[in-house]
């Protein structure tokens, strides 16, 4: 049975699946910041004999990120040196990784994991699916803009160039950032679409992609939601089940993605933290990526999910997954949900 059947069950009362606010990070502003105070403690892990990885798991993880960039601009005042550079330096690995992301601003970090994605050999499918299938059209514009600042280069055209057939429009489309914000739910709209859906796919010797791209790409989360209700009331089988059956590779990836989010972005990243860590070695990028960028987002969700998705706990996962200074900082970042 898959970990997602007990998420079809939510599926009759859409509005159960709302996602929820920033409130839900694990993440929150230090009271009583001092940023001088943040200053000098780094400074002095950095700088002294041998680095002070406590000191700088302790600042980083307990500081928002909107604290972190005004440590990192008073530290570069104070020295005259990058924040971002010096642990570079002073760090390596994994653990350099996380802590370089935890001073770098959300957008551009967005920004920075899509660039890994497209350059070098080969595209980084699964990263690029994950990012534009589970961010807001807000949260993709401001990767856009990092990115146009950085390589002076249009996002769309460079990601063009990097992606092609079926699974390239579908990520295009998501890559503008314009899918409907609407709150309304047109019921009737919704039960053409899964009409539309269920012809294009199973009713159909092949497949119409392009019916699966439009609606599923374009449409609001809470008509997408109906509509899967919808699917399921014509089909007998979830849309999700149906585009596994009718669909394979990269697009099949993409677009069951998007079907996972509409449902419960926390619980998409919550089997993708558990994927990181499972079987033959840890894909380290994945993990550092999602528990830094959800750490003030819904990070709390994405713990409780991966409870009752696989019945233990994130930080369990990670005490006995990863080790040292780099699995310390994801254990703060993560906190105690056991």
């Amino acid at each position: 049975m898959s970990v997602w059947d007990d998420l079809d069950l939510l599926l009759d009362s859409p509005s159960s699946l709302t996602v929820k606010s920033s409130a839900r990070g694990t993440v929150k502003d230090k009271a009583n910041f001092k940023v001088e105070e943040d200053v000098s403690a780094l400074r002095k892990a950095i700088e002294g004999v041998g680095t002070t990885e406590k000191t700088l798991i302790e600042v980083l993880t307990q500081r928002s990120n909107a604290q972190r960039q005004l440590i990192a601009k008073a530290y570069e005042k104070a020295t005259g040196r990058k924040l971002a550079a010096d642990l570079e330096g002073d760090t390596h690995g994994d653990f350099e990784d996380v802590l370089v992301a935890l001073v770098t601003a959300p957008d551009i970090y967005d920004c920075q994991e899509v660039i890994k994605a497209i350059k070098g050999a080969g595209t980084t499918e699964s990263t690029l699916t994950e990012i534009f299938a589970s961010r807001s059209n807000r949260q993709i514009k401001a990767l856009s803009e990092a990115y146009l600042a950085k390589t002076g280069k249009l996002l769309i055209h460079d990601l063009q160039s990097e992606v092609s057939g079926d699974y390239g429009k579908a990520l295009l489309i998501l890559a503008e950032g314009k899918r409907d914000e609407s709150t309304n739910v047109d019921t009737a709209k919704a039960k053409a679409d899964a009409k539309a859906l269920y012809e294009a796919g199973e009713k159909k010797w092949g497949t119409d992609e392009g019916t699966f791209i439009d609606v599923l790409c374009h449409r609001s989360i809470p008509q997408l939601r109906q509509t899967l209700v919808e699917y399921k009331n014509i089909s007998k089988k979830t849309l999700q089940e149906s585009i596994e059956s009718e669909m394979s590779g990269s697009m099949e990836s993409l677009l069951v993605a998007v079907v996972k989010c509409v449902k419960n972005v926390p619980a998409y990243l919550a089997e993708r933290l558990f994927r990181s860590m499972k079987g033959a070695g840890t894909t380290e990028s994945t993990l550092t990526r999602i528990m830094v960028s959800r750490s003030e987002i819904d990070l709390l969700d994405i713990r409780a999910e991966y409870k009752k998705l696989f019945g233990s706990s994130i930080y369990s996962a990670l005490e006995s997954e990863v080790s040292g200074s780099y699995g310390d900082t994801l254990k703060r970042l993560c906190g105690q949900d056991d």
